[in-house]
């Protein structure tokens, strides 16, 4: 799919190039009804006047795009976001690139992202985050031939390249932990259910826990501390609470964690708690949790080098990175 031109627009338009020119520029020369039809039709395709000249220029954006479908407040109080974004800035700002990020509200508004961006020439290439099972935005990527890398995976990724770590093993050094502390009840407070990540981790959990021959519960959830908090409560209010719990990232742990305690329970005598990714945050609690953790910001800084390699044209695929291990710490113990 070639990007947008004036040429474009005149043919869908009706009109000819000059009309075009003279309705993009704010002109004399065409009726305003023609004008609002000019300009809405240059919108929809995602034609920019500045990025066409740019692009016969032959410049480049020098800049790459991250739109992310996650709420703005959540973002600034998850760690790992962070520590990724700044492992792709470290990579970035030594090749002098700039990160273009964008929240968005739904993985078709995101799409209307990527369509902007590569009609404006705003960036060069982009990220892509939070894969799901049958992904809407790897066809459009593909079809835009935006060069790409998908910060997930394995599979699901079509001809785009991705770096992903095993999630599935993380999942069984954990629980296998577990189980030799003499955990047989385990619960999971799982991500959002429709991410391909979170599809990994529960399809292992519920293996996982079948071999090892302990009872298994998932509670789905969105990575918030209220939802966080909500799940444990549930969980710890049943005849048959379990005796530990796997949290699906840091911020849903320490939520957990102020549950249990405002429940009269003791962490770890009464409930087991890991956290997964490892943050500092885990280390400055009461007591500091068990978590899986992995060098995120080394995560990061890999998708930015196979991103600017895709953009320089080199060919690339997947990459598999370190998969996280276990620090056990104060939070988990033998149950009573």
């Amino acid at each position: 799919m070639k990007r947008p031109t004036i040429a474009d627009i005149a043919r869908r338009a009706g009109v000819s190039k000059g009309a075009v020119s003279y309705a993009l520029n704010g002109q004399p020369g065409v009726s305003e009804a023609t004008r609002q039809r000019i300009l809405a039709i240059a919108q929809e395709i995602g034609f920019n006047p500045n990025s066409a000249a740019r692009a016969l220029s032959g410049s480049t954006a020098n800049a790459v795009g991250l739109a992310l479908c996650r709420p703005a407040r959540i973002l600034g109080i998850e760690p790992f976001f962070m520590e990724l974004i700044s492992g792709v800035e470290a990579e970035l700002s030594a090749r002098s690139y700039a990160l273009t990020l964008q929240v968005v509200a739904d993985p078709e508004a995101e799409i209307a992202v990527y369509k902007r961006w590569w009609g404006e020439r705003r960036v060069d290439g982009v990220f892509v985050c939070d894969l799901r099972i049958d992904d809407s935005r790897v066809p459009v990527l593909e079809e835009l031939q935006l060069p790409a890398v998908v910060i997930g995976g394995p599979g699901h990724t079509g001809e785009l390249a991705c770096v992903w770590a095993d999630d599935a093993a993380a999942l069984g050094e954990t629980l296998e932990y577990l189980v030799a502390l003499g955990h047989r009840r385990i619960a999971r407070v799982g991500g959002l259910p429709e991410l391909l990540h979170t599809e990994i981790r529960s399809r292992a959990f519920a293996d996982v826990c079948q071999r090892l021959g302990v009872e298994a519960i998932t509670v789905p959830s969105d990575y918030t501390g209220e939802e966080g908090a909500r799940a444990t409560r549930r969980l710890l209010s049943s005849a048959q609470r379990p005796t530990a719990v796997l949290y699906d990232n840091d911020v849903m742990a320490i939520a957990g964690l102020a549950v249990a305690q405002e429940m009269g329970l003791a962490v770890p005598g009464d409930l087991s708690i890991v956290a997964w990714d490892d943050s500092a945050l885990c280390q400055l609690t009461h007591p500091p949790l068990t978590a899986l953790g992995r060098d995120i910001p080394a995560y990061g800084g890999h998708a930015a080098r196979q991103l600017l390699a895709a953009i320089e044209g080199k060919k690339i695929g997947a990459y598999q990175h370190e998969t996280a291990h276990l620090t056990p710490r104060g939070s988990t113990a033998p149950p009573r």
